[in-house]
């Protein structure tokens, strides 16, 4: 599985990353970014809720 962000659509909320810091993290423009190629297989329940949760929906996960 992989994530990806619209970084464009991004409002910095940080809740990714609260949820599933093994994937999600906070770049030094102050957007959230993707630090994997790959997610991890634990994180994978984390990282969806990640991109359920997420208030602008600009996560995707992909199989």
């Amino acid at each position: 599985m992989k994530a990806v962000i619209d970084r464009d659509g991004c409002i910095s909320c940080e809740l990714c990353v609260d949820t599933c810091p093994e994937v999600f993290r906070m770049a030094e423009d102050g957007l959230a970014e993707v630090y994997v190629d790959e997610i991890p297989k634990e994180a994978e329940d984390a990282a969806n809720e990640a991109a359920e949760g997420c208030p602008v929906a600009v996560i995707t996960i992909n199989n």
